[in-house]
């Protein structure tokens, strides 16, 4: 996928900035697929610098853009029993610094799905605003780890190198762990 980017990219360089982003909104509304590869595809076609600036625009305008449809869209849901989860709850009523706090946190997470944090408060109280803010600061330093790890992966430097090792050793025993739980 990354390799049919950076093609797409290079044939229509005058427009690849605004693609880019396109693309950004679109992973971001869907909430689940992984931007990873739009970063790594960026980080090649523009640099460093520009591409994580680029991968950063992406999603917070995807997510502004998330927000705004799951809002329009999905409100009603907030009233549904699968929303009583405590913790969803909590999300869902918060307002003011709380949510604010709230969503800054959980973006701050690499292992929380952005576009889950992202349906939670355009269903709940949050005000766009307030939500924009949050999600932005939180973005920015998990999308300066993530071009750095991919960058270094991609370059093969020793930070990569660790990096590699360190996903396949937590892969190795995730997937051991699971195997040994359904033998039992």
């Amino acid at each position: 996928m990354e390799e049919r980017l950076i093609t797409l990219f290079h044939t229509y360089e005058s427009v690849a900035y605004l693609i880019s982003i396109a693309i950004n909104i679109v992973i971001s509304i869907l909430g689940v697929v992984p931007s990873v590869f739009l970063t790594a595809a960026n980080l090649v076609v523009f640099g460093f610098w520009k591409g994580t600036f680029l991968s950063f625009v992406g999603e917070a305008v995807g997510a502004i853009v998330s927000f705004l449809l799951y809002r329009k869209g999905f409100r009603k849901l907030s009233e549904t029993k699968w929303f009583s989860y405590p913790k969803v709850r909590h999300l869902l009523a918060a307002e003011g610094k709380e949510a604010f706090f709230l969503v800054l946190s959980l973006r701050l997470l690499p292992f929380v799905p952005s576009g889950i944090v992202t349906f939670v408060a355009a269903i709940g109280r949050m005000s766009l605003p307030l939500f924009t803010a949050a999600s932005s600061f939180g973005k920015l330093p998990a999308l300066l780890l993530e071009a750095y790890s991919v960058y270094q992966v991609m370059n093969w430097t020793w930070q990569g190198k660790v990096i590699s090792t360190v996903f396949a050793v937590f892969l190795f025993l995730f997937t051991w762990k699971k195997v040994v739980q359904n033998k039992t």
